[in-house]
């Protein structure tokens, strides 16, 4: 079925998709091939916030590699082919690694969460640790983090009493950033709250700290809705592997 050619209408159709969307993959040439309906609906569906959002081409492909490379995801084909288009599309080598270190430190909404919940354990336990003072290395840190983030989550409190060492080096990491054409404030909290809100990660916390940085930081209405909409297209990737995976099966029984 594979060496069939293409009919003018499915043509049409690849030559449509690829001015769209920018690539062409084996998934899609089997989904053209199997099922043009899904094809062609799910194009539209995953083409309508691109074309109708305020996002930047090369910041739409920035949230692609950030859900992509997502410890979360870890889709690797996906990940080289969205690190491709964000470059030629204008992104910076530096942007791409930011986008990188932001999805690294996703691992800390683990942290986030768990910190919250020992605390709460063991004051249910009885075994809570008396209040820490406030001693200059902690107010030091906390004033770091508010004006990084100028909020100050629950889950600071408990972090910074239990270790505030760790609390420290985790600024290190949070704040970390090398001279050159990187990632601005807003970009940074809006590919972060892709990741925290992509049904990969599901963070309710997460998701809405961010959506209300976002809104401190100027982000719009449009712009946060362009980027919750597009954590939806991962889903896709089910037929990345799996429409392959159908076409391989379907050659080999003949």
């Amino acid at each position: 079925m594979t060496d069939t050619a293409l009919t003018p209408a499915q043509e049409a159709m690849k030559a449509e998709y690829i001015r769209a969307r920018g690539y062409w993959r084996p998934w899609t040439e089997g989904l053209l091939r199997l099922s043009p309906n899904f094809l062609t609906a799910y194009a539209r569906y995953a083409g309508h916030p691109a074309a109708q959002g305020p996002l930047s081409p090369a910041m739409c492909e920035l949230v692609y590699v950030a859900l992509d490379g997502s410890a979360t995801h870890l889709f690797e084909s996906g990940l080289r082919l969205h690190v491709a288009l964000a470059l030629e599309r204008g992104a910076t080598p530096l942007q791409v690694v930011e986008t990188l270190h932001l999805a690294t430190a996703q691992g800390l909404d683990g942290l986030a969460m768990g910190v919250t919940l020992l605390a709460e354990e063991l004051a249910a336990a009885g075994q809570a640790p008396p209040p820490v003072p406030p001693d200059a290395l902690r107010q030091a840190l906390k004033a770091r983090y508010l004006a990084l983030f100028g909020d100050w989550p629950a889950f600071c409190d408990a972090l910074l009493g239990l270790d505030p060492e760790f609390f420290a080096v985790m600024l290190d990491l949070l704040a970390c950033r090398e001279a050159g054409e990187g990632l601005d404030d807003k970009a940074r909290c809006l590919l972060s709250l892709a990741l925290s809100a992509c049904f990969t990660a599901l963070d309710r916390e997460a998701t809405r700290r961010q959506i209300r940085r976002a809104l401190g930081l100027g982000a719009s209405a449009a712009e946060i809705l362009q980027v919750l909409q597009m954590t939806a297209h991962l889903g896709v990737h089910a037929c990345a592997a799996g429409v392959p995976a159908l076409m391989e099966a379907m050659a080999a029984r003949g």
